[in-house]
């Protein structure tokens, strides 16, 4: 029986998940159509639109994604202290960017003067905004939902778009974060679509490379995505824990690796990185090509793992054995 998400997803153990949505019956929905002779690749681009949209609304940030013709994955960082730092305007202007909104709400950003009642009322729901602009079931349904009447309204009919409700696994440490993020960022490699990450369309590393060339001289100017740290002396509470210069050689030499169906000779300058993140190569191979089979609802080490079971009301966690052969 499905688990309620607020369940599967607890915020005080780690603030990083990654999410799966795949179209009904695995249709290509979002691709080249063989039963119609159809092709919905323009589709993808509204669904990385729309990643874009939300991030600049809600208090999550995207540190990786890839879109597929039949289904999608995200990396995403769930923000919640700085949703408690916006101001009370601030989180109305998020909210009705996203909904239309009770009419109290745009009284009171015209100016207009409420009644005590008025804003009573509007200070409640306020405070459930700002939980929801912080909520990763919200964050989905916003995005799957969006999606799905866009590509109904198309098509002129009605029905699922999505398979269900969407699939999360919870990232414990920066090995199990990364190592998503070198899966995500893969998937089209892993497909044999592409064979570099520079012609690896709609993905986030596609979107990080580029982004790196046109700003090679301002470090300042960031990607709309979750940041990666720039320097060794730059790493902050703010970016990803791991250096830009450390997270593409990486990715780069997994997917050599993978699309070789090799182990290939590992680079000097990658071998440090595994090392700090505490896995042996071919143990960051298996991961990176068979991530979300390998994994359930997490990864991490064992203690950690234990841990979210416990919080989250579990008695146990499926994949505790590839979790610990993963990890030195």
């Amino acid at each position: 029986m499905p688990r309620a998400r607020y369940r599967l997803v607890d915020t005080q153990t780690t603030p990083y998940y990654h999410c799966i949505s795949r179209c009904v019956r695995r249709a290509f929905l979002c691709g080249f159509d063989r039963m119609s002779g159809k092709s919905f690749d323009h589709r993808k681009q509204w669904i990385v639109d729309r990643i874009k949209h939300q991030s600049s609304v809600f208090a999550i940030e995207v540190c990786a994604y890839a879109v597929m013709s039949n289904h999608f994955h995200l990396v995403l960082h769930v923000n919640t202290e700085a949703s408690q730092q916006w101001a009370f305007k601030e989180v109305i202007e998020r909210w009705l960017a996203l909904f239309k909104g009770p009419d109290i709400a745009r009284q009171y950003l015209a100016g207009e003067v409420l009644s005590s009642f008025e804003q009573d009322a509007l200070s409640a729901w306020v405070e459930v905004w700002r939980e929801r602009l912080s909520d990763l079931s919200w964050y989905m349904r916003c995005l799957n939902e969006t999606i799905a009447r866009m590509a109904n309204q198309e098509d002129n009919c009605s029905g699922r778009f999505w398979e269900g409700r969407f699939r999360s696994q919870a990232l414990l440490d920066t090995a199990a974060l990364i190592s998503c993020m070198a899966y995500v960022d893969l998937n089209p490699i892993r497909a044999k679509l592409c064979d570099s990450l520079e012609t690896s369309e709609f993905t986030s590393i596609q979107e990080r490379i580029r982004h790196y060339a046109r700003h090679k001289e301002s470090s300042r100017q960031h990607c709309w995505l979750k940041p990666l740290a720039g320097e060794k002396s730059q790493v902050i509470s703010d970016t990803l824990p791991l250096l830009r210069a450390d997270y593409l050689p990486l990715v780069d030499w997994t997917g050599r690796a993978i699309r070789e169906d090799k182990r290939g000779l590992i680079p000097s300058s990658v071998q440090p990185i595994l090392q700090r993140l505490g896995v042996e190569e071919d143990n960051w191979i298996i991961n990176t090509q068979h991530f979300g089979n390998r994994f359930y609802r997490a990864l991490g080490r064992l203690n950690q793992m234990r841990k979210l079971a416990q919080r989250t009301d579990q008695r146990w966690i499926q994949g505790l054995a590839q979790a610990d052969s993963f990890y030195r």
